[in-house]
């Protein structure tokens, strides 16, 4: 099955208002900018978004948030290098927020992968996060349950793919991405180079074609950080 798709537009066509949404990246690293974009101009509202921080400047998840389109962001660092679109909306009431320590948002993302519903861990016992959940205690030492974490769709970044799906991906830009790929539904994700089938070793392969249903080719990605420098904005 050809899974290649032919513009970022195209792929982000199917999410809609109320959606749930992965964004892969570890602040601009791995951060599928063109996809976000693309999502910005497709329009949809009311998105829960699940993202390891709040994004910075005015491009790519701040973006996002900016022109409105997002009520709750799922995440474990909000206050990064310039998060001044998600401060200013979330201490005006505008956005709702559910903190969750970084560790423990990438083995929400993976057990909802695996199928897991639910697991324990010591982080965050005692502290705020822990109000309301599930304690039990296991060798002497208490433990908080945390619930998986699921999505409607995932907008993720590799380096090489095909059009089966398999994908690779650049360095740290790896982060979150096969996680969240894993965890979603309909998992969409832009390529800097998609190459024939059977041209990724199999070794190489990081994200099996299985966990993802889109493809598209964007052949010089634009990373956050520069586009910040530039002082970008979007639209």
């Amino acid at each position: 099955m050809d899974k290649t798709i032919a513009s970022t537009a195209e792929a982000v066509a199917p999410i809609r208002d109320g959606a749930t949404v992965m964004i892969g990246g570890f602040g601009g690293s791995g951060a599928p900018i063109e996809l976000i974009h693309a999502l910005i101009d497709h329009g949809p509202k009311n998105l829960t978004v699940i993202n390891n921080n709040a994004g910075n400047g005015h491009v790519g998840l701040a973006a996002l948030i900016e022109q409105g389109l997002v009520s709750k962001l799922i995440c474990s660092f909000p206050r990064s290098a310039d998060p001044k679109v998600f401060t200013d909306l979330y201490l005006a009431g505008g956005i709702e927020l559910e903190l969750v320590p970084q560790g423990t948002l990438a083995e929400r993302i993976r057990a909802g992968g695996a199928g897991i519903p639910a697991f324990y861990t010591p982080t965050g016992f005692g502290t705020q996060l822990a109000e309301g959940k599930r304690i039990a205690e296991f060798e002497g030492r208490s433990y908080v349950q945390e619930r998986w974490l699921k999505a409607d769709f995932a907008l993720i970044k590799g380096e090489l793919g095909d059009p089966y799906g398999n994908l690779t991906y650049r360095m740290a830009g790896r982060n979150f991405n096969p996680l969240m790929a894993m965890a979603a539904a309909n998992t969409i994700a832009q390529v800097s180079r998609i190459v024939p089938a059977g041209d990724i070793d199999p070794e190489a392969v990081i994200t099996p074609g299985i966990f993802v249903q889109s493809v598209i080719e964007v052949p010089r990605p634009a990373q956050e950080e520069v586009l910040n420098r530039e002082e970008a904005a979007y639209p």
